[in-house]
């Protein structure tokens, strides 16, 4: 059929006048092959000589186009990343602990199966570090209850013409105004649509889902910096709402958290928002899924590079509990023609080996060693960079767990040092707060506060104490406190273990018991002397005094003073402020 299509003269294209096109032959016609072998007339030839110049060649095999040819399915699915491909299809899959299953699934029987006719709507909260199996347990309850699952996703782009962007950018233009608005209206009128319809019916799906809930886990990017218009968006959504809404949010190492500017306590006792808080995936459950893809990939009889259980386990222990992260290392660990790859999990297997052969060593010191060496090596694999959430890395500096050590393999102390004798310790304290993602200054507040729960000797406490403030005044200048804070969060880590004599030795770990760790009573006080400065500010603007001078000067002169000229709001600030409280046992 392509055969029998005219071959136009370029004439035509190009708009130039001359002989009237000319039709190819047939190619597959014995007629046009016979024509061929004939000798041509004076006038045909005439006429070929005037058209040929201008006539296409005639389309062969090789210029035909050609239709890619179809994936199979299955070199379809080879070609998905492995995160993907393995991806949990039921609950045994997940990698999450039971008891937080249970919860999600809880709360969505008895926010949709078990609703009340006129009950508002209900907002549920899922934290956690990434790769912890938050989105993939929804999807697969999800599924398992037969819910649809209406997903948010921030628009990538928005239309704007020039004359827009020349506003938007002009000298007298409000720079607020740029596109988070409509993106915040985009928002809420999907809120507003996704209550009010169900999702189209894709081919394949069953019509018979009637029950449904809303995830949002892509957050509009002006919601952090306005989290007012989230409040008020959710207060509309809870009042009018027939169906669920369910935010996933993934916590990072640093300390400004999104779930603390997003969801108060204010909105979230005000809304009854439930949070389920999603933990790292332990090294067990983790190895239970490397080991089901491993063997799946040698079942396939792939040419990848098999890893063995040694350096699975070292695999486990780069990732820090993040399971996607996880399965794309090993991914990338299992690539054929990766020389480098295998170089370095040789050398592992080596090294396992060498220290089966070497004497028995207690588990305490393999656990220490394996902290240093190990944990750097292993982040050529592709781990993740390790990080410990703020109140673990806390409880490793409390708590201060050591190891026994004979005397031979410790130097000993002269006899009027003996008393600061320490068996060794099984963390680095300058690690862990490094690893905390936090400024050393900061890390010292949660420390001050904390540490006095752990003491039992009031002479402990006094010389803890003493290391902090050292610790304090060595940031105490602004222009060196960048250079010296991380020498101040090791003297105050160090000064607080070192000071715990009754945690100075391995035998000693036991008998604490959980204790409750709490904030800084800094950021409360901080909070109240900051509206403290705005208030006196305004209310005693006629004295033209700085802040601090009219709380620590003025007022309590004030306060010894009978003077009915002041109005309400000034007398009511002056007995807040200018008065010592007459407590004698203060609270936390």
């Amino acid at each position: 059929q392509v055969a029998q299509w005219p071959a136009h003269p370029s004439g035509a294209f190009f708009g130039s006048s001359g002989a009237a096109p000319c039709t190819a032959p047939r190619a597959g016609s014995g007629r046009g092959r016979r024509q061929k072998q004939r000798a041509p007339s004076p006038a045909a030839e005439q006429g070929r000589a005037t058209a040929a110049p201008r006539k296409r060649a005639k389309p062969g095999a090789a210029d035909l186009p050609r239709a890619k040819p179809r994936r199979s399915p299955s070199q379809a699915q080879e070609e998905l990343p492995w995160v993907e491909r393995y991806r949990p299809e039921t609950q045994n899959d997940l990698a999450v602990q039971k008891k937080k299953i249970e919860e999600v699934e809880t709360w969505l029987k008895t926010h949709i199966f078990q609703r009340q006719p006129k009950q508002g709507g209900s907002v549920l909260l899922l934290t956690g570090p990434p790769g912890c199996g938050k989105t993939a347990t929804l999807q697969i309850l999800a599924r398992d209850l037969g819910l649809q699952v209406q997903e948010w996703t921030n628009p990538l782009s928005l239309d704007f013409t020039k004359e827009d962007l020349r506003n938007m950018f002009g000298h007298d233009s409000n720079f607020h105004t740029f596109p988070s608005q409509a993106q915040a209206a985009l928002f809420q009128d999907f809120l507003l649509r996704a209550n009010k319809y169900n999702k189209l019916q894709m081919l394949g799906e069953s019509s018979e889902n009637a029950k449904k809930l809303i995830l949002i886990e892509d957050i509009p990017n002006q919601f952090y910096r306005d989290p007012g218009s989230l409040h008020e968006i959710l207060r509309s959504f809870v009042r009018r709402s027939r169906c669920p809404l369910v935010f996933i949010i993934s916590d990072n190492f640093s300390g400004d958290s999104s779930q603390r500017s997003l969801f108060p306590t204010e909105i979230v006792e005000e809304l009854c928002i439930c949070n389920i808080s999603f933990k790292p995936v332990a090294p067990t459950n983790m190895m239970k899924v490397l080991n089901r893809i491993a063997a799946a990939e040698a079942s396939m009889n792939r040419e990848n590079y098999t890893l063995d259980r040694t350096s699975l386990e070292l695999l486990c222990r780069g990732c820090s509990g993040d399971i996607r992260s996880a399965i794309n290392s090993l991914q990338f660990s299992s690539t054929k023609d990766c020389s480098l790859e295998k170089e370095f999990w040789s050398k592992k297997k080596k090294g396992s080996t060498i220290k089966r052969e070497e004497t028995e060593v207690s588990k305490v010191r393999k656990k220490s060693k394996c902290d240093t060496s190990e944990d750097q090596e292993i982040q050529a694999i592709g781990g993740k960079d390790a990080s410990i959430f703020l109140f673990h890395a806390l409880g490793k500096i409390i708590y201060c767990k050591r190891e026994a050590v004979s005397e031979a393999a410790c130097p000993q102390l002269p006899a009027h040092l003996s008393k600061h004798h320490r068996d060794t310790l099984l963390i680095q304290p300058e690690d862990i707060v490094e690893k905390s993602h936090m400024s050393g200054s900061m890390f010292n507040l949660y420390l001050h506060q904390n540490y006095m729960d752990f003491f039992s000797d009031i002479d402990d406490v006094v010389r803890a104490s003493e290391y902090l403030s050292t610790a304090d005044f060595l940031c105490s200048n602004w222009s060196a406190r960048l250079v010296m804070e991380s020498y101040s969060a090791s003297v105050a880590t160090r000064g607080v273990i070192h000071s715990n004599t009754a945690r100075a030795f391995a035998h000693q770990q036991g008998g604490m018991g959980f204790r409750p760790l709490h904030k800084p009573q800094w950021f409360l006080i901080n909070k109240k002397y900051q509206e403290n400065c705005i208030a006196a500010k305004s209310l005693f603007s006629s004295f033209c005094l700085p802040p601090e001078c009219l709380q620590t000067e003025l007022l309590p002169y004030l306060a010894m003073l009978a003077n009915p000229m002041r109005n309400q709001a000034q007398i009511a600030f002056i007995q807040d402020v200018g008065r010592l409280p007459l407590k004698r046992h203060f609270g936390r």
